[in-house]
Order: structure tokens, then C-alpha cells, then sequence
């Protein structure tokens, strides 16, 4: 179905993934990306369950505009071990006006077809994604 703001699709693949990332915790990442020609939202890349945050952020093209999901295990102060799924949308400055537009139209709805997504950072320079940013959101 396309997206009303934007005339975008999402590729059925990006949900199917998402739900493997959910149920089976087959991926750390997901990173998504518009896919211009055919007005889509398509996978990029998929994190191995092994990778690290540092994996994640370096997987960010640096002029490139992108969605991702990612998986984080962190320990609260009662010292229980738990997971929350985080969803991000990098708009680094240097990438193209047009490129922040079209993400930026369609992010609220591309959200909204990824169930179980339980925090959201948007963020233009990676310092507004550091792992204690990140972090300081699992309270």
C-alpha cells in the first residue's frame, strides 16, 4: 500500500524481517532505505544477532538518509536482563534536501507498520546517536 503523504511502498520484506528481528531475534539491525526508482521502502542491510551498536552506526551511510531498527540488550539497576527495539531516523545534514523531505514524510507511517517499536531517535549527526544516548532512552 502505497503512503499517502509520500507515494511510497513498503516492501513486504521489511515487515517479514522486522518480525524475525521481534520473534527470533534472527538480527542486532535492520537498515532500510527509499528505494527511488520503485518508490519503495526496502531492506539495506541486516546485523548479524553477534554485531555491536559500533556495527550499527558504522552500517549509516554518512551523506545518505536511512531508517533502522535496532535490537539493544541493556541490564537495569535491579540487575534484570532485558531488550528494547529501537526505531531511527538518520538524516545527517550533508545528505540531499530532497532525500530529508521525502524520509521525513514518510517516516510516521512506516513506523506505524512495524509493530513493537518501543523507542524512536531521530538524529543528524551521530553524536545524537551515541550508545548513551541510546541507553539513557531504555528508563
Amino acid at each position: 500500500m502505497a503512503n499517502s503523504a509520500s507515494g511510497l511502498a513498503v516492501n513486504d520484506e521489511c515487515k517479514v524481517k522486522f518480525r524475525e528481528l521481534k520473534a527470533r531475534r534472527s538480527f542486532r539491525f535492520i537498515v532500510f532505505r527509499i528505494d527511488d526508482k520503485d518508490m519503495e521502502i526496502k531492506v539495506d542491510r541486516l546485523g548479524d544477532p553477534t554485531q555491536g551498536y559500533g556495527d550499527f552506526t558504522d552500517s549509516l551511510p554518512a551523506d545518505e538518509c536511512r531508517y533502522a531498527i535496532y535490537d539493544l540488550d541493556f541490564t537495569t539497576v535491579e540487575n534484570c536482563q532485558k531488550s528494547k527495539i529501537f526505531f531511527f531516523s538518520w538524516s545527517p545534514d550533508t545528505a540531499r534536501t530532497r532525500s530529508k523531505m521525502l524520509y521525513a514524510s514518510s517516516k510516521d507511517r512506516f513506523r506505524r507498520e512495524l509493530d513493537g517499536i518501543q523507542c524512536e531517535i531521530q538524529a543528524t549527526d551521530p553524536s545524537e546517536m551515541s550508545l548513551d544516548i541510546v541507553r539513557s532512552r531504555t528508563n
